[in-house]
């Protein structure tokens, strides 16, 4: 990857089966683009974060899919990428499986829209004005 690659964050794609390594490449390149000034982080012994000025997503590499946690339940969806979590109060969820083509620009969409909410203090502060 880059110099920005954390090496917990490769420690964690690494071993992971083909698929799932390249689902998690591909989303980590997405994230870099979105915003410079993101920065990989590990959480919770393993798992990777992306964070600025908050949390803004992080990956979960399950038994049959990738999940791209999102750290904005406001966060706005006008393609339908966002497929877990619509009722959850804090975050919701982009599962991607082995086949299936990742939205790049749905995606950068949401995470700059995160990262736009994070440095105008959160969507927690966002929600209460």
């Amino acid at each position: 990857m880059t110099g920005r690659a954390h090496p917990g964050v490769d420690a964690y794609i690494e071993p992971l089966p083909d698929w799932q390594r390249s689902i998690c490449e591909e989303l980590r390149e997405i994230v870099w683009a979105v915003d410079p000034d993101i920065e990989e982080t590990i959480k919770r012994t393993v798992q990777p974060y992306f964070v600025l000025e908050g949390n803004v997503c992080a990956l979960l590499a399950t038994k049959d899919h990738v999940n791209l946690f999102l750290y904005d339940p406001t966060v706005s969806d006008p393609m339908g990428v966002i497929n877990q979590g619509h009722g959850n109060a804090t975050g919701r969820a982009i599962q991607v499986y082995e086949h299936d083509e990742i939205d790049r620009d749905a995606v950068s969409a949401i995470l700059a829209e995160i990262v736009d909410h994070n440095r105008r203090g959160g969507w927690r502060r966002l929600a209460k004005q």
